[in-house]
């Protein structure tokens, strides 16, 4: 089977990698073209890439698929050099561009998306950080076959994941990546011998997993503190919950919700500051802050964090 690949993240190169091992030709990676990263932001190869030339497969990195949109040629080209490729199927994992029609219909076996989510819940751009959010007990991986729709296709494969309790964006992801990626081998191994049954998505229980904005990034403390406590494992590492204090913007990395009650301060009030961490009244509750980072310092623990910046009660977090 000539199976093609379409991805530009880690979550991708992970399903990539596991292709490659178990011996599938890949006559060609699909990828987002170099960014400008780091300090000297001096363009970078996404991971997909670098796992692409490392292996000798081909890569292309068209900006556009579109052949009617902004880069024609660019698209037009993609199109030369997938079609010469002859792929029998096309998988796709966070790759970033929006597949057109021509793009769907020419593999043999059509388009095969790694997708983070128990769809039809969290259908969308970050179904990771929106399943941590919502306080979800589980999620999972979808194997889909796509189609011009955003992730309705029908389901092949799909398993479930519960969500720990102090899971972040950071160490969920590497899991459902490690389980898309089992998942899709398994899916091409059915398809090559007919076994794929592909089952509609279900009417109910859509919910969509909308991009996450930096202007997100700010604390509500009017929230309550469970809320603002899975806010903060969702947005670890993007963009990071933040607040201000003392004239400094303050990310703010791990921290404790303690629901008894709402007190008589007003919300982002410190209620007190010990070892332990450092309590910040919510609209519900409080927040024990364990781990806090200054602009351009490294993550620290409360106890060390105050040493080199006090605070103390009646103090406050502003959003």
């Amino acid at each position: 089977m000539q199976v093609a690949f379409a991805g530009t993240p880690e979550f991708a190169r992970a399903a990539l990698e596991r292709l490659h091992a178990a011996g599938f030709a890949i006559p060609l990676v699909l990828t987002q073209p170099d960014r400008p990263a780091g300090r000297g932001m001096k363009l970078q190869p996404s991971p997909v890439k670098q796992f692409a030339e490392a292996h000798h497969i081909p890569v292309a990195q068209p900006r556009s698929l579109r052949l009617d949109g902004k880069f024609p040629e660019a698209a037009a080209a993609a199109r030369e050099a997938l079609a010469s490729a002859r792929p029998d199927v096309l998988v796709v994992a966070a790759y970033g561009l929006i597949l057109p029609q021509w793009t769907l219909d020419l593999p043999r076996l059509g388009c095969l998306n790694i997708h983070a989510s128990l769809l039809p819940r969290w259908r969308g751009a970050a179904p990771i950080h929106r399943a941590i959010e919502a306080g979800d007990a589980e999620t999972g991986v979808t194997i889909m076959q796509m189609d011009a729709g955003l992730d309705t296709g029908d389901m092949l494969l799909a398993e479930r994941m519960p969500i720990a309790a102090d899971d972040t964006t950071a160490t969920l992801h590497d899991k459902l990546a490690a389980l898309g990626a089992r998942l899709i081998v398994e899916a091409l191994e059915l398809a090559a011998c007919g076994g794929l049954r592909p089952v509609p998505q279900p009417a109910e229980g859509v919910t969509y997993a909308h991009k996450i904005e930096k202007s997100e990034a700010a604390i509500a403390w009017t929230n309550a503190a469970d809320a603002i406590e899975r806010r903060i494992r969702a947005f670890d590492p993007f963009p990071g919950a933040s607040a201000q204090v003392r004239g400094e913007t303050v990310k703010v990395w791990r921290a404790r919700a303690l629901m008894q009650g709402r007190g008589s301060v007003a919300p982002g009030t410190i209620v007190a500051v010990d070892a332990d961490g450092i309590g910040v009244a919510c609209g519900q509750g409080r927040l024990e802050i364990t781990e806090l980072q200054r602009p351009g310092g490294k993550r620290l623990a409360a106890a060390e964090f105050l040493r080199g910046f006090p605070l103390e009660p009646g103090m406050r977090f502003e959003a």
